[in-house]
């Protein structure tokens, strides 16, 4: 089966060849800068490639999945000043809680998942190739590409010079030839945020951090299949990375692109001075992690996610209704569904996959065969986390059935504010109650 990704490189949906001749795929996603915790965009972009990389993984029989951590950066200097937490105990925290978080959303693990603090040696190395083959200079002690040097800079995000400039929203710096230029190495004055280099004590450029860890692992002269993240990276980070790339090895960086929409909520940008910022670690406290999933691929990925309080109800709703007929598919086997992946090989096409399950919902009612193959779809999207029995030891079993004598005596005793007060118990015991004319039955809820 054939997949089409819409590439932002040509503005086109294309179907996806990969490099190798050996069933073989790399794929990058651009990671979240670990200086706070993750908010439902840095969700939705990872969902994206989370998504993709499933996709693929049904499709060739090796993927690469690289998914990085950026823990050099400015607004981690910032938030280390203005916290008084120290830079290193800032980003593991952040990180830890974000790939805590990415978890619980059930996303794959990615197959690498680089950190800029290991990989300093990496990033000097390809910025030597870079001054090498003349694509950057060295001016008060800072090393800047020169995007003169580079003739298809802007191919990606098709800006002519003067956008170039106005787009990078750069102050004019003493340092630079050019406006345009970017900084590869810049200068250190804090002993956290720094290391040796040839030019000095400094630290490296954002830019420069993706492009490096990407070389490290797929090769310096291996061209990466395909690289993706949210469409406010375009320019100038996924810009300045193509020309980087192009300058420290003999081929193409990368050959297909992909970008998501960003996350509205009620129609307004995420921010803080707005106060609507919606952090991971908050609304999974509210909703059960695969509703939220479900949540953020009810939009086509490539455009923007208005997020309200019908989002997430009609996902509750989608999940709860998938829940009720897979109870009936603990001991059926998975079967592929072509159709359904035909679906997803069509630029990752999520709405429409969801309504598909929708309705095959009703199907598998009465119909084993589509019961195997909405196990399968499922699974594949990642919104049915694998069934399994939850068992009780004794003393919990003893437990509950104590609560609910007791409930049933005050009921008999007409006490039901008592009643309703070990209903509350038992329900936070995880304990769901079904009263019926042959008495009260109970099972744990997932």
């Amino acid at each position: 089966m054939n997949l089409h990704i819409h590439n932002t490189l040509t503005n086109k949906k294309e179907l996806f060849e990969p490099c190798s001749s050996d069933k073989s795929v790399n794929m990058y996603v651009c990671g979240p800068t670990v200086y706070s915790e993750p908010h439902i965009g840095n969700a939705r972009a990872a969902l994206t490639g989370d998504l993709f990389f499933r996709i693929l993984k049904e499709l060739f029989e090796t993927v690469t999945y690289i998914r990085n951590l950026t823990d050099v950066d400015d607004k981690i200097i910032d938030q280390s000043i203005k916290t008084g937490i120290a830079i290193n105990e800032l980003t593991e925290n952040v990180a830890d809680v974000y790939q805590s978080n990415m978890l619980e959303l059930n996303m794959l693990k990615p197959t690498y998942e680089p950190k800029v603090t290991d990989n300093i040696n990496n990033i000097i190395s390809t910025i030597e190739k870079i001054l090498i083959n003349k694509s950057a200079y060295i001016s008060e002690k800072h090393v800047v590409f020169d995007t003169q040097s580079f003739e298809e800079y802007g191919c990606l995000s098709k800006k002519i010079s003067s956008d170039l400039i106005d787009g990078a929203r750069i102050k004019p710096e003493s340092f630079k030839r050019n406006p345009k230029d970017f900084v590869l190495w810049k200068p250190s004055d804090n002993d956290e945020h720094g290391w040796k280099s040839p030019w000095g004590y400094g630290r490296p450029g954002w830019h420069i951090e993706c492009t490096s860890m990407i070389k490290s692992i797929i090769g310096n002269d291996s061209t990466l299949d395909i690289h993706g993240g949210g469409n406010d990276l375009i320019f100038p980070h996924h810009e300045n990375e193509i020309a980087q790339g192009s300058c420290c090895s003999s081929s193409k960086f990368c050959n297909y692109w992909f970008h998501n929409g960003i996350v509205l909520v009620n129609k307004k940008k995420m921010s803080k001075s707005l106060g609507n910022v919606i952090l991971v670690t908050d609304i999974i406290k509210k909703y059960n992690p695969i509703t939220i999933r479900i949540a953020l691929m009810s939009t086509h990925y490539r455009q923007p996610l208005n997020w309200t309080d019908e989002t997430i109800i009609n996902a509750k709703n989608i999940h709860e209704k998938l829940l009720r007929t897979l109870d009936k598919a603990t001991e059926v086997d998975e079967k592929k569904d072509n159709n359904f992946l035909k679906l997803l090989c069509d630029d990752m096409n999520t709405p429409v996959a969801i309504q598909y399950l929708i309705k095959q919902c009703k199907l598998a009612r009465d119909d084993i065969n589509e019961l195997c193959m909405l196990k399968y779809n499922s699974n594949l999207l990642g919104i049915v986390s694998e069934i399994k029995t939850i068992k009780l030891n004794d003393k919990e079993k003893q437990i509950i059935e104590s609560l609910i004598k007791k409930r049933e005596l005050a009921r008999k005793n007409k006490d039901f504010t008592e009643a309703d007060s070990i209903r509350d118990q038992l329900t936070a015991l995880n304990v769901e109650l079904e009263d019926g004319s042959a008495g009260v039955s109970w099972k744990i809820k997932r």
